[in-house]
């Protein structure tokens, strides 16, 4: 998966975990897409842990895989901040 695929699944993955933890009105678009990355790692990480794919391209599994990371990673990040 290329660059523009990262940036694309990153944005997803990262607004749509920005909206679920109530992050939204305070992240803009760069920060969506760097935890929607960021996001795809560790959910790549965790999915090869237990045995599963991680991000395999770009598709609906890719993106539910970052999105759940980027769950992991928002809520981590949450917890530090307060």
């Amino acid at each position: 998966m290329g660059i523009i695929g990262w940036i694309i699944i990153g944005a997803l993955a990262g607004w749509l975990a920005s909206i679920v933890t109530g992050n939204d009105r305070k992240m803009g678009g760069f920060s969506n897409i760097a935890v929607g990355i960021i996001g795809g790692f560790i959910g790549g990480f965790i999915m090869n842990l237990l045995g599963g794919a991680g991000v395999t391209g770009f598709n609906l599994w890719s993106l539910l895989v970052s999105f759940m990371g980027s769950l992991i990673f928002l809520w981590i990040f949450n917890k530090i901040r307060k």
